[in-house]
């Protein structure tokens, strides 16, 4: 616990995941761009609180990142007042953000030559898995600073993996994001259907729920898309970003992606509508205009 640990990025996802890390003892300081939330999140754990990210990284062991994407995280590492250039040797710089798989090699190179380690690991399970330290973290990078992350990252994973050398992390992440798309468009479908054909559609969920059509989407959304309330959960704009890495990753090794393209398009008509910041499952909503017109 004698260890030294910095946190980057505050948001939805690094707020709790963050806080799981002081709770478990570790000695936090942490950087939000936004100045008032690294104070209210102080408030709340404990800890210190640093100006820039280079003041976050220096003389820590261990810094965890959790921004929005490619561009902030080269800002935050790399950049003017970057952590990269605080970074003491043989330290471990843990980035859990969404990014390419590209811009994760690309840090890792640059760390190698700076003499401390970078890991990718971004995570899956959403805002409530991070408030309840129920992450799972798929990651790439070297074994040792892997390994070593490991105990840390335990504080708010309740699985925790290695795939590979750098970037295997951020393509695994893709992996993830891929089926997920599907299994929405397809509940949103599913749900269009039984609304049309007059049936009642909790019902018709309460049944197909205990058969093989079960999934996570249909436990925790189906109700909601029932609703129509899809001011919550992972929006939208992100899903956008996260399948625009993807379809890039498969234009170069190759792999032939037509329904991946498809619901990326789809979502596209949702951001059209007003729905930017929705939940993704607001995937329905383009169905059921298509239904009234």
């Amino acid at each position: 616990m004698s260890l030294k640990v910095s946190f980057i990025g505050l948001g939805v996802m690094g707020y709790p995941m963050a806080g799981h890390l002081a709770r478990a003892g570790y000695d936090v300081t942490v950087y939000n761009r936004t100045a008032a939330k690294s104070e209210r999140w102080q408030r709340e754990y404990g800890g210190a609180t640093a100006a820039t990210p280079a003041a976050a990284a220096d003389g820590a062991d261990f810094v965890f990142c959790c921004v929005g994407n490619d561009d902030d995280l080269r800002s935050v590492t790399t950049g003017p007042e970057g952590a990269f250039g605080h970074m003491q040797p043989e330290s471990v710089f843990v980035d859990h953000t969404t990014t390419s798989a590209e811009v994760a090699r690309e840090l890792y190179e640059v760390a190698r030559e700076g003499g401390f380690a970078f890991v990718d690991a971004p995570v899956s399970g959403g805002q409530a898995g991070a408030e309840n330290g129920q992450l799972t973290v798929m990651i790439g990078g070297d074994e040792a600073a892997v390994e070593r992350a490991a105990p840390l990252i335990h504080c708010y994973a309740r699985l925790q993996a290695r795939l590979g050398d750098s970037g295997a992390g951020q393509l695994t992440k893709m992996v993830n994001q891929i089926c997920i798309a599907g299994v929405v468009q397809g509940l949103a479908e599913a749900l269009c259907f039984a609304e049309r054909a007059g049936l009642d559609p909790q019902a018709v969920v309460d049944v197909i729920a205990k058969g093989a059509a079960q999934s996570w989407q249909m436990d925790n959304r189906a109700p909601t898309m029932i609703a129509g309330k899809f001011d919550f959960g992972f929006a939208v704009d992100w899903m956008r970003k996260d399948l625009g890495y993807v379809l890039g990753e498969a234009r170069r090794n190759g792999a032939h992606l037509p329904l991946t393209a498809l619901v990326d398009q789809f979502y596209s008509e949702v951001q059209a509508l007003g729905g930017s910041r929705w939940d993704t499952s607001s995937l329905i909503v383009p169905l059921r205009k298509l239904r009234r017109s």
